[in-house]
């Protein structure tokens, strides 16, 4: 049985995770033809949080990483990241319904952003998010 581990992220932590993004979203970015090798890095750099970063680990290896942020009337899930080699194997889920749990004990929804024509609508949509607007990239969900 493997050993799922979620460890609060430290300064040290940030170009790893930036990484991480890069190989999660590089399908998605090429698809729609806006991958940029340093862009995608960059904008985790940043906006990097470190207080409000996780890391996900399974048995001792990064296999994800989320951005939560406590605002005044809501969470925001401002990153969900599951490296492609971990991708299916129900971890996305694990770390999204311990947010819903959070989002729960606090009495607050759960607001997010997803790349258009990302698989991650559909995840988010089967997890109960429902879609409040879009954009010219994205589109913006809430649970709750």
């Amino acid at each position: 049985m493997s050993l799922l581990q979620i460890q609060k992220c430290t300064e040290e932590d940030a170009n790893m995770l930036a990484e991480l993004r890069a190989r999660a979203m590089k399908d998605s970015l090429e698809a729609i033809g806006r991958y940029d090798e340093q862009r995608v890095r960059n904008r985790l750099l940043e906006n990097f949080v470190v207080g409000d970063t996780y890391k996900v680990l399974m048995d001792q290896q990064l296999a994800g990483f989320y951005v939560i942020h406590l605002r005044e009337d809501h969470l925001y899930l401002d990153h969900l990241y599951i490296d492609p080699a971990f991708q299916g194997h129900g971890l996305g889920h694990k770390i999204l319904t311990d947010i819903q749990q959070q989002a729960r004990s606090l009495n607050l929804p759960v607001r997010l952003g997803a790349l258009r024509d990302s698989r991650a609508n559909k995840f988010y949509r089967r997890h109960g998010f429902i879609q409040t607007h879009e954009d010219a990239f994205d589109i913006f969900y809430q649970w709750q």
